[in-house]
């Protein structure tokens, strides 16, 4: 292994059948990404607090007479920088202040004349900030929030799989959720009747939505059935003929028509028959009248003379039905058509059970459904059921629900609002009753194409909302109470609901988490991580077989082998190398683009949405130097996923890197595909619990991803600029900046202090060891600095060591192992372990307490590591159980008996004051300071 030297780097022959076409991409985007959106660094569009100030103002007073309004927002530059704020222990975070506008209208004037306006910057809070290396430091400790996977707003379509029901009948759903507001279930019971629910309570007939949205009886049927026409001719009933309604059915008559007889009674109706009544244009039949009885009407036949109902919309004809629609006059019978195969009654059934029969009744039973007790008026109900769906203030579905509810229905992209629409609800319903007719398929909602990312900008924005809504209410009520001359937009909002719910989230949600800091890589895999617990996701408990296990859809995008072994096996993935998220939040890959069989260098990445119509390439398929495939059948992933045999020239796109499948942390084990998935599953996990130890030592055989790995972790100094080393030591590296990198009118030097002996989370030792020398020229982007379990610039977790696999007299039986007395001497597995012990002295009732080195009944030798003050002086070596610190606390005067108080007095004088002693012991071996 060589080293460069142009450059501070290793020079690593790469032994990869396939050249390198797509360079690992900046590991920490993810979180970086989408902190960036929250804050707006591009002032394009509307996103994260943006999106949240527009969407809670203005906030109108109840009267309409004064608003308050939004017009802009800015951060303040953060009090301390991020190794300041670690040091002391607070938050590094910067002030929100935010641009008000208090507006008065004139209660006299008629056109809502402005009478005066008010405008200043008031104070909301701090918003805690990103560092450089994706995590936040609260209250002095650096956290990491995990991006979440949870299910995507939009429609979805699904079934029980026969297991509600005794007998296994196969139970039919459709669930509409929204980003923000009420979900709306449809659910067919175990009689085919459809029903309805709101936000999980207890269900409805399906018709009742309907009805509350204002269709009659005789619109909802028209809406969800195709008619049959029946004419009255005389003595006769002609049917109006759709030869391929009867595919599937036995003629219960005879079906002729001129004299000729096309399908004889009792026989099955094929295509053969239905291709001969089309050729021979058959548009009506003759059939006897016992054929309409039982079918339903399709609308309202009344008696045009006396007003009277023969026959209402959705109620069967009968023979008396019949006679009676003849003598009004009637020549014309519209039913629905249905049928046991493919045409189910469902709808028609369930208006039966629908015990409302307009909109005002079907608003009132949604109103006691959803506030038992209360007493519906009709502007309550209609209020209520108006916010449930359609106020945008109440319901979201947001622009990736919009997009899936699209998609799924078969709409126009791009159309359509947040709320819903009488529309969407029907073609819902339609889609459903499809499903259960036979036509078309449930959704898979483990598919990642149903589930998105949501990440650390997006769960912060959601929280910042929460905050703003509270405030709302409280403006809301202030302006109602009048007064308003004198009141400033500073006057209106306090900013602790927004402080609280901003800091509940970054200081104790559960995605929130302490970073995991033993080594580089698990600090990535850390950023990394991707969970679908916490906040309006799954728990361990619910969670079964199916959402944990690896779906087809993962590939490229969620490692099929980094995951915790315990009860969160599944539920926490790590993303592959290569994922990114696009702007919907869902899981992309990149793919090289193949046009008529030879593989190009364009690079396009593609969600599980995208590819689900190309075949793809795996990444070792076999070319030639012209790109093109040599065999003549190629192993490809198809549709849904499934591998198969293609030819080179139906394939549309190939697999960037046999490593794009992996996380980064399964990338590091060299020949992982001889490994077995378990073994490798450990493999992965047990570099993340490596302790950097006292010299790094770098891996004689790498995989390529160590670099990328150490560079963006952080850990090492990297140049920001080029230039020449003008001075180094152990603590500082100064370099002289190249002239064409200078900005005019600054000095052109930059200085880089580096960590030493820093304590990190998991009580490891963060230090920074320079490796350049003095007057080395520097590239921008160059290691400066290696950091913990890094050498010149790469990820090195522990050290070549020459292994020996053989019996030795039973010492290394099972998981024994000897060690070489070399490998102790040489201080190769020696690692730096940094314990931060702390003993406070308090005022208390009695006095105050002391540290001292005067500790009552202990003997010299244990009190010899102290100082004159009673703390352990800097160099000395202590060994588990040696005082540290000593403390004496007053104690309050026991009361001594009469017979203890004259033997006090007569050996002592007087009497004395009790103290009780405290003694702070190291917990183990520990030199202390240096």
């Amino acid at each position: 292994m060589g080293y460069s030297y142009s450059e501070k780097k290793r020079i690593r022959k790469d032994f990869g059948k396939r050249p390198q076409v797509l360079n690992v991409p900046y590991l920490l985007t993810i979180q970086l990404d989408s902190f960036d959106k929250f804050i707006q660094k591009d002032p394009e569009g509307q996103q994260g607090l943006e999106a949240a100030f527009r969407s809670v103002f203005p906030i109108v007073s109840n009267n309409g007479y004064t608003e308050l309004q939004y017009v802009d927002y800015r951060l303040e530059e953060p009090e301390f920088d991020v190794r300041e704020c670690q040091i002391r222990g607070s938050t590094y975070a910067a002030g929100l202040r935010v641009k008000l506008r208090l507006v008065s209208y004139d209660k006299e004037s008629s056109s809502r004349a402005v009478k005066d306006i008010k405008e200043n910057e008031v104070y909301m809070g701090e918003i805690p900030l990103m560092t450089d290396n994706g995590t936040f430091v609260i209250n002095g400790t650096e956290r990491v929030i995990v991006s979440q996977l949870h299910r995507s707003p939009g429609v979805f379509f699904d079934s029980d799989k026969g297991k509600t029901h005794s007998s296994g009948k196969v139970l039919y759903n459709a669930r509409i959720i929204p980003y923000r507001g009420s979900w709306l279930d449809f659910e067919f019971d175990p009689k085919d009747n459809l029903f309805a629910r709101i936000d999980r309570r207890r269900k409805l007939p399906a018709t009742i939505i309907l009805r509350a949205l204002g269709y009659t009886t005789e619109e909802i049927l028209n809406l969800f059935f195709d008619k049959i026409t029946f004419e009255i001719a005389g003595d006769k009933l002609l049917m109006t003929l759709v030869p391929e309604r009867l595919r599937g059915e036995t003629a219960s008559f005879d079906i002729e028509a001129n004299g000729k007889v096309y399908v004889e009674r009792g026989r099955r109706i094929t295509a053969r028959h239905i291709k001969a009544l089309e050729k021979d244009n058959i548009s009506q039949v003759v059939v006897p009248s016992e054929y309409i009885l039982g079918k339903v009407a399709s609308k309202d036949y009344v008696d045009l003379e006396s007003g009277e109902i023969i026959c209402p919309a959705n109620g069967e004809i009968s023979l008396e039905t019949l006679a009676k629609l003849a003598q009004a006059g009637y020549t014309t019978i519209e039913t629905l058509f249905t049928n046991d195969l493919d045409y189910g009654p469902y709808i028609s059934e369930t208006l039966r059970v629908d015990p409302t029969y307009d909109k005002t009744s079907a608003l009132y039973e949604i109103y006691r459904m959803m506030r038992p007790g209360e007493p519906p008026t009709p502007e309550s109900s209609e209020a209520l059921f108006n916010n449930l769906f359609f106020s945008a203030e109440r319901y979201d579905l947001s622009t990736v629900g919009r997009m899936k509810f699209n998609r799924s229905l078969a709409f126009p992209e791009g159309e359509g609002a947040g709320i819903l629409s009488n529309e969407d609800i029907i073609a819902v319903m339609r889609k459903l009753i499809d499903i259960r007719n036979g036509r078309g398929e449930v959704d898979d909602i483990d598919h990642l194409g149903n589930r998105r990312i949501r990440s650390v900008g997006e769960m912060a924005e959601n929280q910042f909302r929460i905050g703003l809504v509270r405030v709302e209410r409280a403006v809301k009520e202030r302006l109602s109470l009048g007064d308003l001359d004198a009141i400033t937009p500073q006057d209106l909002i306090n900013p602790k609901p927004i402080s609280a719910a901003v800091k509940e989230f970054f200081g104790s949600s559960q995605l929130s988490q302490f970073m995991d800091q033993n080594n580089p890589l698990s600090e990535v895999t850390h950023k990394r991580r991707i969970s679908a617990l916490g906040p309006g996701g799954l728990t361990r408990e619910r969670a079964g077989f199916e959402v944990r296990d690896v779906h087809n859809t993962h590939y490229g995008r969620l490692c099929p082998i980094e995951t915790p072994e315990g009860p969160n096996i599944g539920l926490i993935n790590s993303l592959s190398a290569f994922a990114r998220t696009n702007d919907y939040g869902f899981l992309e890959t990149p793919y090289r683009k193949v046009v008529d069989g030879q593989v190009t260098e364009e690079i396009e990445y593609l969600s599980v949405i995208d590819e689900a119509n190309y075949i793809i390439a795996q990444a070792n398929s076999n070319l030639d130097e012209n790109n093109r495939f040599t065999d003549a059948f190629v192993t490809a992933r198809g549709e849904r996923g499934e591998s198969g045999l293609y030819k080179p020239e139906d394939i549309h796109y190939m697999d960037v890197s046999t490593q794009q499948v992996v996380s980064v942390a399964a990338a590091l084990i060299p020949f992982l595909e001889h490994d077995d998935a378990n073994r490798a599953l450990m493999g992965a996990n047990m570099q993340r619990q490596a302790v950097p130890t006292l010299r790094a030592d770098k891996p004689l055989v790498g995989t390529g991803m160590e670099k990328p790995i150490a560079l963006d972790s952080g850990v090492a100094v990297v140049a920001k600029r080029g230039g020449t080393v003008q001075y180094v030591d152990a603590s500082r590296i100064v370099i002289k900046v190249n002239e064409d990198e200078t900005i005019a009118g600054e000095a052109g030097i930059d200085i880089y202090n580096l960590i030493k002996y820093t304590r990190s989370n998991q009580n490891t030792c963060i230090n920074q060891i320079p490796c350049v020398n003095l007057g080395d020229p520097i590239n921008r982007g160059e290691v400066l600095a290696d950091g913990p379990s890094t050498d010149l610039g790469e990820l090195a977790l522990g050290q070549n060591i020459r292994v020996a696999f053989m019996p030795w007299n039973g010492y290394n039986f099972e998981d024994s192992m000897l060690v070489s007395e070399r490998v102790v001497q040489q201080d190769r597995f020696t690692t730096i372990h940094i314990q931060e012990l702390s003993c406070v002295a308090r005022d208390t009732k009695l006095g105050a307490e002391e540290i001292t080195a005067d500790i009552p009944n202990v003997g010299e030798s244990a009190l010899s590591k102290l100082d004159e003050s009673g703390i352990v002086y800097v160099g000395a070596e202590v060994k588990g159980g040696d005082i540290l610190v000593g403390k004496v606390t007053p104690k309050g005067e026991t009361q001594l008996t009469p017979r203890r108080k004259i033997v006090t007095c007569n050996l002592w004088g007087k009497s004395f004051r009790c103290e009780r002693f405290f003694i702070t012991r190291a917990k183990w071996y520990i030199r202390y300071g240096y």
